[in-house]
């Protein structure tokens, strides 16, 4: 990687009069440019190193064409705003990504590029800015004040918009949840997952793998506060839900199965992994083990293995869980269903 992040340094005398550079990351004055595009610039080569790292590998090529415009330009040229929208979707979902591995150093660069982009669509102090400052927010996990900073600016921008929308609420709800959640007042943190899961059915709907989302954050305070029962019955719900999203993924969708997945779905993949191997490990834990809902989350798991990394590891994973899973009726309330064409499709 290290010879694909090089850095050369800026020479003054090659630059327009008058004409300064900034780095990418701070907004200190720059030195270094990178070597591939050269037209994104740096302070120092661990700037340029953390910036690769976090988005600029990604997207090195893609600026090119946008940075060689003036910014009065780009707003009289649709194509080059279709550009950088897409620019904005990249880096709110390796963002996104990033976030959900836990890695927020390294999702920073993205997050901050994304809210650049933002305003030069969309403008400052606009409704449009809220999903990057949620991304900063939680970027910055750890940095209290910066997070608080930027939720309050999340916060405002939707008071400004109350017909913003039900997803930048649920959005925002979520993000004050866990942060929340992070100082350690739960009872706050399940007023916001409460209003998140609110927003998020009425958009999405009750069975939704958005709001799923939500009910596993909740059951993450519950988890917190001792309240087990509550907790299986939040995990059961979350099963339940992607249970049936991946097993109709997968019989409705069975290319999927071959093709690498498109980047869309990567962030939120992350995302499910962990949520399902937590669920996995809580209820292998309990002191009174329910086979049939240990059986479901791992099955969920060997369905998403399938998509993830396609048939051979995914297969494993189906035969280690098909002995655990007792077909079931439509009727049975908990609403949960075997698969057996999945199985008769893998050859199993």
């Amino acid at each position: 990687m290290e010879a694909e992040s090089q850095a050369s340094a800026i020479i003054p005398l090659a630059l327009p009069k008058g004409a300064e550079k900034f780095c990418e990351l701070c907004q200190r004055e720059a030195r270094l440019q990178c070597s591939k595009c050269r037209v994104t610039f740096y302070c120092a080569a661990e700037h340029q190193q953390a910036d690769w790292v976090g988005i600029h590998e990604r997207i090195c090529q893609l600026l090119v064409p946008i940075r060689a415009l003036t910014l009065c330009s780009l707003r009289q040229t649709s194509h080059t705003e279709t550009q950088i929208k897409k620019l904005i979707e990249i880096c709110r979902l390796v963002a996104q990504s990033k976030l959900s591995e836990g890695k927020h150093q390294e999702a920073l660069p993205a997050a901050q590029l994304c809210l650049r982009c933002s305003i030069d669509v969309h403008g400052p102090n606009t409704v449009q800015l809220v999903p990057a400052y949620l991304l900063l927010a939680e970027a910055n996990m750890g940095e209290k004040q910066a997070q608080n900073d930027f939720l309050s600016q999340a916060e405002w921008a939707v008071l400004k918009s109350p017909k913003c929308g039900l997803t930048i609420h649920h959005q925002l709800h979520r993000s004050l949840g866990r942060l929340h959640v992070a100082a350690g007042d739960l009872d706050t943190a399940l007023h916001n997952f409460a209003n998140d899961i609110y927003f998020a059915t009425e958009e999405y709907g009750l069975d939704s793998t958005v709001t799923s989302r939500g009910y596993f954050l909740m059951a993450d305070v519950f988890t917190k506060q001792g309240k087990i029962p509550t907790v299986h019955s939040l995990y059961s719900e979350v099963a339940r839900i992607w249970h049936r999203h991946l097993t109709r993924l997968l019989e409705t969708r069975k290319e999927s199965i071959q093709n690498p997945p498109v980047d869309s779905f990567y962030a939120e993949r992350v995302e499910v992994d962990e949520m399902l191997r937590t669920m996995l490990e809580f209820e292998q834990k309990d002191t009174r083990k329910d086979p049939a809902r240990i059986a479901v989350v791992a099955h969920c798991l060997a369905m998403l293995s399938l998509v993830r990394d396609g048939m051979a590891y995914g297969i494993l994973l189906l035969r280690s869980s098909k002995h655990r899973i007792k077909p079931v009726t439509s009727n049975d309330t908990r609403g949960f269903f075997f698969p057996q064409r999945l199985f008769l499709f893998c050859g199993l």
